[in-house]
């Protein structure tokens, strides 16, 4: 007897699948399955990590800020060490109040961390050296960033008796950037100014101060004219060794001996030394 066809059979359904399988149709239920999102984008995605880490950042800086109150200077230091260390723009004005805290271990790391946020801290710096009390650390935070504007306040501070060793500190601290300024020094109507700039580029030792300082030999001030060879004698040149031999006959005293012994300190490299070439 011929088998009906729409009838069923064993291990097949009625809509003539196989038990077990599934309708085409049925394989995948959109109903059940979650919603396929288009990728997210990778520049959303970084901006949400910067602004994460900015907001951590702030955090952090507000717990450093907060601790700079604490009774105990060495709490105080570590925060001044961090805020100079995250190198912020936000770190600026609370270290520039570090620079009056009543501990000078507190206030010598609230100078090394003011040259550590750098640029950023230039204006508040500048400000401060109208204030006589922080005047000094001011200057000395000035010395450890190398920015164009930071040059003229400290020249100007050479001519002043009390700040002028701070500003030298600062001005050989800044090294080759201060030379032209220092050179243009030597030529000022201020005394303090010609015998500060003559000892800060003797302790900078830039080729390019040799004739200027060769010059100041016949300045007619003996200090100056004193350490002029001294500052010669640091750099080494042979050309200043030769130039400053005419001052054995210096009319001072102390010019003559002093002269006399940078000379026989200052010895000719010897011939039997082995070349470098």
């Amino acid at each position: 007897m011929e088998q009906d066809p729409t009838s069923s059979s064993p291990g097949m359904n009625p809509l003539g699948h196989h038990t077990g399988e599934r309708p085409i149709g049925d394989v995948v239920d959109d109903s059940a399955q979650p919603e396929h999102l288009p990728p997210a984008d990778s520049g959303t995605v970084e901006q949400e990590a910067v602004a994460l880490e900015e907001e951590q950042i702030k955090d952090e800086i507000d717990i450093q800020i907060d601790l700079l109150n604490d009774p105990d200077w060495v709490v105080r230091r570590e925060a001044v060490i961090t805020l100079g260390e995250m190198g912020d723009q936000r770190c600026v004005e609370p270290l520039a109040r570090a620079l009056r805290d009543g501990d000078w271990q507190v206030r010598e790391v609230a100078i090394e961390a003011m040259g550590q946020v750098g640029s950023p801290a230039v204006e508040t710096l500048l400000k401060l050296l109208r204030d006589w009390e922080v005047r000094k650390y001011a200057i000395l935070a000035l010395g450890k960033i190398r920015d164009e504007r930071v040059l003229d306040p400290l020249m100007l501070q050479l001519r002043n008796d009390e700040f002028k060793d701070d500003a030298i500190h600062a001005l050989v601290e800044l090294g080759e950037p201060a030379v032209e300024k220092l050179i243009g020094g030597l030529r000022d109507k201020d005394e303090n100014v010609r015998k500060s700039a003559v000892l800060a580029l003797g302790r900078i030792k830039s080729s390019d101060a040799i004739t200027p300082l060769i010059d100041m030999l016949g300045d007619q001030d003996w200090f100056t004219r004193l350490t002029a060879a001294a500052a010669l004698e640091s750099i080494g040149d042979e050309r200043g060794r030769e130039a400053i031999k005419p001052l054995l006959k210096d009319p001072d005293m102390v010019v003559k001996m002093r002269v006399e012994r940078i000379l026989a300190k200052w010895k000719k490299p010897s011939l039997s030394q082995p070349s470098n070439a």
